[in-house]
C-alpha cells in the first residue's frame, strides 16, 4: 500500500498557532496530528473543568480549526489530535458546531474511556493512557476529524497507521515502528532542530514541524516540508528518541518498542530513515496519570548586590524565619550569579530564592508576602526583590498508577454516533529490564584535556512525574567508545550533585551511541509542584554538558 504521510502541528498546549496552516499548505500530507497534553496540562484542564463542567479541552485547537478546517477538507487531510483532554465528547460537539457554522461537511468522531477520576477519590483528574486502536476504528469508519482524551503521544501515529495499513494488534514489529515514528513527531519542532544541543549546525530561528513517511512494514522516514526552517539529521532524531524515555523497552498500551533495535540512516538532506525496530507484546497494565491539588505555593527572589552576599543572605533568612515557622515546606536557594568587580549592576547581583508551600492559602500567602514587604527598609543594604510576592497560588501533584488493561472501557464514538468497544490487548508480557549490553572496546590510553562534556556529546532531558531522564549521545564511534566507559551512573552523580543521594539507573543503547539515565525523585512531586529551579528538568542535560571532564585529546 502507499506511504502514509503523517505530520505534526503541535507539541504542547500553547505551541505555534500557525503551524496547522503551515503544515496543510507546505506540501502533501495524509494525516495531521496535534499533541496538546502533558502532565501539567491535565492539571490545568482539570482546574478549568472545576469552573465550567463543559470545559476541559484545548480551546486553541478549536480556534486553529476555525481558520484551517476548510483547508484540510479541500486537501483531503484527516486531523487527529488529543486536544479533547478531559472532555473529548465536548470538543467533538464543538467541532461539529464549528463545521456546521462554516458549512464544511466533515465527519467528527472521538475516543473516550480514559477518564478514571471517579475511581480515584481525591484526584482532580485521573486518566489512563490509551493506545491507537480507538483512533483506528474512527478512521476506518470514515472520520475526517478524530479527537481524543488521554492517549499515549505515539498513539496519534499508531492509530492512523493501523487504519491505513490494516495492521492487527499482534503485528508488534510494525506497531513498534509506528510508535517510534510517533515519539519522534510528538514534540513538534524538537525533531527539526528545536531545543537541540548542536543547534548551531543549522538555521533554527523558526524550525518547521516534522512529518513521517510511514511504510507498511513500520519503517519510516522523518522529514519536513521543503522550504521550512530547521533541519532533520540523525542527531536531531536521536535527541528526540531519547527524550522522556527510560530503558531499551519503551512500553505502551499497543506494543512495547525495543529502542535498542532502532536503526537511523541519513537518507538525504533533511531525511532520516528509521528501520529495524522490533516490537514485543505490551504490558498487561495501563499507566494512569493522577493529578491532585497539593496545596498553595508562593515565592520571592531577593536581589543581593555587591559585597557580603553570604552575610546578606544569612540576614534575610534570620529576619524571615519567625514568619515561616508554621509553614509546611520552606526552601531557600542562593543562586550566585554575581561576579567580582562587575561592569553592570545585574552582573554584580546574586539571587536568594525563597519558595514556600502549605495546605493553607493564608500561610503560603500572608506569611511570605507580609514579612518580605516589611523588610523593605530594615534589612541588608541595597534591599529589593525581583517582584513583590502576591497571594499563594494553588499547585498540583502528579503521580502514576497502573490498572489492568481490561479495567478501562476504551470506546470509539463514530461520526454517526455508534459506539464501538475497543478490546484490550490479548497478548501481553510483564515488562522486564533488558540486560546491560557489553560496552564497546575502550579507546587506547593517551593524553587528555579538561573540557566541557558537551564538546563531544549531545544531551536532552525531561520529566516523568517526579523523575527526570537525561539522554546523552556521542556523535562518532570513537566518542562512543570513550563515553560508554566514562559516564557511569556514579560519574553522573558526581557531575550532577543534586543526584548524589538519589537512585540513578543507566540504560545503554549502543545502536544510537547513547546512554539514557533515569534520576528518581529529583523533581519531587512533579512539574506542577514547581519545587525545583528547572521544574521539568528541561536544562538538566545542558548543565551536564557544561560540566568539565578529562576528554581524550583525539576527540577534541
Amino acid at each position: 500500500m502507499s506511504v502514509l504521510r503523517v505530520g505534526n502541528a503541535s507539541g504542547f498546549y500553547g505551541d505555534r498557532f500557525d503551524a496547522v496552516r503551515e503544515m496543510l499548505t507546505g506540501g502533501p500530507l495524509d494525516v495531521l496530528t496535534g499533541d496538546y497534553l502533558a502532565e501539567l496540562t491535565m492539571l490545568i484542564l482539570g482546574r478549568d473543568r472545576l469552573k465550567n463542567p463543559d470545559a476541559g479541552y484545548a480551546r486553541t485547537f478549536l480556534r486553529q480549526l476555525e481558520e484551517c478546517l476548510g483547508l484540510a477538507h479541500e486537501r483531503g487531510v484527516r486531523i487527529v489530535a488529543n486536544a479533547g483532554g478531559l472532555n473529548p465528547a465536548g470538543l467533538a460537539d464543538a467541532v461539529r458546531a464549528l463545521a456546521d457554522r462554516l458549512g464544511i461537511p466533515v465527519r467528527v468522531a472521538h475516543v473516550e474511556g480514559d477518564d478514571l477520576t471517579a475511581a480515584h477519590p481525591g484526584t482532580l483528574a485521573a486518566h489512563a493512557y490509551l493506545g491507537g486502536f480507538g483512533i483506528a476504528e474512527c478512521l476506518r469508519a470514515g472520520a475526517d476529524v478524530v479527537v481524543t482524551g488521554r492517549v499515549t503521544d505515539a498513539a496519534l501515529v499508531t492509530g492512523p497507521a493501523a487504519a491505513h495499513f490494516g495492521w492487527q494488534p499482534t503485528e508488534h514489529d510494525r506497531l513498534a515502528g509506528a510508535v517510534v515514528a510517533g515519539h519522534v513527531l510528538e514534540c513538534g519542532a524538537q525533531a527539526t532542530g528545536g531545543n537541540y544541543a548542536f543547534f548551531r549546525d543549522g538555521d533554527v530561528r523558526r524550525p518547521g514541524f516534522p512529518l513521517a513517511e510511514v511504510h507498511a512494514d513500520g519503517s519510516c522516514v522523518i522529514t519536513k516540508h521543503d522550504g521550512t526552517g530547521g533541519f532533520v539529521d540523525v542527531g536531531t532524531v536521536t535527541a528526540q528518541l531519547l527524550y522522556e524515555t527510560g530503558g531499551a523497552r519503551y512500553a505502551g498500551p499497543d506494543v512495547t518498542a525495543r529502542l535498542d533495535t532502532v536503526r537511523l540512516t541519513q537518507d538525504g538532506p533533511d531525511r532520516v530513515r528509521i528501520d529495524g525496530v522490533r516490537g514485543e507484546a505490551p504490558p498487561p497494565t495501563l499507566k494512569v496519570g493522577l493529578n491532585r491539588l497539593g496545596g498553595f505555593r508562593n515565592e520571592v527572589a531577593f536581589v543581593l548586590t555587591g559585597l557580603d552576599v553570604e552575610a546578606k543572605a544569612a540576614l534575610v533568612r534570620a529576619q524571615m524565619e519567625p514568619a515561616l515557622g508554621e509553614v509546611a515546606d520552606v526552601r531557600w536557594d542562593l543562586v550566585r550569579t554575581d561576579r567580582p568587580d562587575a561592569g553592570t549592576e545585574e552582573t554584580a547581583s546574586a539571587l536568594l530564592r525563597l519558595v514556600v508551600r502549605d495546605p493553607d492559602p493564608e500561610k503560603a500567602g500572608r506569611a511570605l508576602s507580609g514579612a518580605a514587604v516589611e523588610l523593605a527598609l530594615s534589612s541588608y543594604p541595597g534591599f529589593h526583590v525581583l517582584a513583590p510576592p502576591g497571594k499563594g497560588a494553588p499547585y498540583g501533584v502528579f503521580e502514576a498508577a497502573h490498572v489492568p488493561q481490561d479495567a478501562v472501557d476504551h470506546v470509539a464514538v463514530l461520526h454517526d454516533g455508534r459506539r464501538v468497544p475497543v478490546a484490550p490487548a490479548k497478548d501481553t508480557a510483564v515488562l522486564e529490564a533488558v540486560p546491560e549490553p557489553p560496552p564497546p572496546p575502550p579507546l587506547p590510553a593517551g593524553p587528555t584535556r579538561r573540557a566541557p562534556l558537551g564538546l563531544v556529546a549531545g544531551a536532552r532531558s525531561g520529566d516523568k512525574g517526579g523523575d527526570a531522564n537525561v539522554g546523552v549521545w556521542a556523535r562518532t564511534d570513537e566518542a562512543w567508545r570513550w563515553l560508554a566507559h566514562e559516564l557511569t551512573a556514579d560519574r553522573l552523580r558526581e557531575l550532577i550533585p543534586e543526584a548524589r543521594d538519589l537512585p540513578v539507573t543507566r540504560h545503554a543503547l549502543p545502536g544510537l551511541r547513547a546512554l539514557n539515565f533515569v534520576v528518581e525523585g529529583i523533581l519531587g512531586e512533579g512539574v506542577a509542584a514547581q519545587a525545583r529551579f528547572d521544574p521539568q528538568a528541561k536544562a538538566l542535560g545542558e548543565w551536564l554538558r557544561a560540566r568539565h571532564v578529562d576528554i581524550p585529546e583525539v576527540l577534541l
